[in-house]
């Protein structure tokens, strides 16, 4: 037990809402606390050495405390922490994603995931001055009204609020189209094209488990929407800089018209970036209607380690990438070796390095209907178990697991060996 965890654990709960900052830190019966990290392992409040295949929910590409990043950001220190006035190291970093991104001319710095997204909409909204956005159910583009939103009903698949606060009124111009299904999705804007502004998407579908798109999705959208004056939106937040120095549109070779990125692009320094054409990123005030602004945008200790991140990146090149696939696959064969030999039905969907396991009796897990189907008990007995042996899952079905290029052979076989004892553990539906 960890007696520190579960004391801080109390402590928290009397003073913030179910003891955590956000809610998928909070797993049964108690989180553990962090003290420190270093590499690809984390240290709780207790002591004990954990290896992280959560790494910031994919943000910590290059590992905790990579050191030419912490040392950018202590020179940055010595000279300031808030400008609010423009930096040259701004320009340097949008040019640097700009050449990573063909579809990306011109980049607007802000602060996360989510406000990147939310910008995203805007913009399409305003530059097309149409109004309804279609999104994939289970796709996850941040907490903001426009695009929490769930599947709903009837044939023009508008959506419903998936979460209180969220007015209906807004939810009605969200329409929902299930992942993968690119006749569905055909259908609505056929119908709709002369209303949507834009259709956002998870290129790579992280936030419901991980699943890929099937051959051909990504492409008839590009195809659908360019045909109808639609704005086509990639939320590369997780897979921007990961699956590929530009992202998942360079890896499965599809150019959209407006991208977000965050996570990875500062290897866990808060900093997000809209990007897009020139004619649609100077629809932005103060050049255009599209009003948006931040007191921390373009925040300086942000950007020196988003600079500094790249530049790894671009040292590391592609052997980084060709590492951290090998490790991934290396991990899955494991998994469906030890899976296969307790005869246990799963799916392992993998891309990159990033991977999830589901326990379930279908082929294939291709969308957020099959992801719901799949048992989600066992994935707790899994991600208890291998805590258990000190290697940190995400403790949710609908997240990812991620390496790091932090990881190195003994951590990959450590990580190996954790999963099979956790799937002996659902064999044994819960005895370890």
């Amino acid at each position: 037990m960890a007696e520190r965890s579960a004391a801080l654990f109390e402590r928290a709960k009397k003073i913030m809402p179910s003891g955590v900052t956000s809610p998928v830190r909070y797993f049964e019966p108690y989180p553990f606390f962090v003290k420190r990290a270093d590499g690809c392992h984390m240290w709780d409040a207790d002591g004990k050495k954990i290896t992280d295949m959560c790494c910031g929910y994919g943000a910590l590409l290059l590992g905790h405390r990579r050191k030419e990043i912490i040392r950018a950001v202590e020179a940055q220190l010595g000279r300031g922490t808030l400008y609010c006035a423009p930096t040259d190291a701004e320009s340097e970093l949008a040019e640097m994603i700009i050449s990573r991104y063909p579809s990306v001319e011109m980049v607007r710095l802000v602060n996360t995931g989510g406000e990147a997204t939310m910008t995203a909409v805007r913009l399409a909204r305003g530059y097309t001055g149409r109004s309804k956005v279609l999104k994939f159910e289970g796709c996850y583009h941040g907490a903001h009204d426009s695009v929490l939103v769930g599947a709903g009903s009837g044939a023009a698949h508008y959506g419903v609020p998936a979460s209180a606060g969220v007015p209906k009124s807004v939810s009605r111009d969200t329409m929902v189209a299930e992942y993968n299904d690119s006749g569905a999705a055909e259908s609505i804007i056929e119908r709709h094209a002369d209303e949507i502004a834009c259709v956002i998407v998870e290129p790579v579908m992280a936030n419901m488990g991980l699943i890929p798109p099937e051959p051909g999705f990504l492409r008839r959208l590009r195809k659908v929407t360019r045909d109808n004056g639609i704005l086509l939106a990639f939320d590369e937040v997780v897979t921007g800089f990961r699956v590929a120095p530009g992202g998942a549109q360079q890896h499965y070779n599809v150019s959209p018209d407006i991208t977000t990125m965050a996570k990875a692009m500062s290897n866990g320094f808060g900093i997000a970036a809209v990007g897009g054409k020139k004619r649609i990123m100077r629809e932005l005030a103060p050049s255009g209607p599209v009003y948006q602004a931040s007191t921390f945008a373009g925040n300086p200790l942000a950007v020196s380690a988003a600079v500094a991140s790249l530049r790894v990146m671009d040292r590391l090149g592609g052997a980084m990438y060709e590492r951290l696939d090998r490790n991934s696959r290396h991990i899955a064969d494991a998994v469906e070796d030890a899976a296969s030999s307790y005869g246990i039905p799963h799916v392992t969907n993998r891309v990159g390095s990033m991977m999830q396991v589901f326990f379930t009796d279908q082929r294939k897990v291709g969308s957020s209907a099959d992801a719901l189907r799949c048992n989600r008990e066992k994935f707790q007995i899994l991600c208890r178990t291998m805590l258990k042996k000190r290697v940190f899952v995400a403790p949710s079905q609908f997240e990812v697991a991620f390496l790091s290029d932090a990881h190195g052979s003994r951590d990959v076989e450590r990580v190996a060996d954790a999963y099979g004892a956790g799937l002996r553990a659902v064999r044994d539906n819960g005895k370890d």
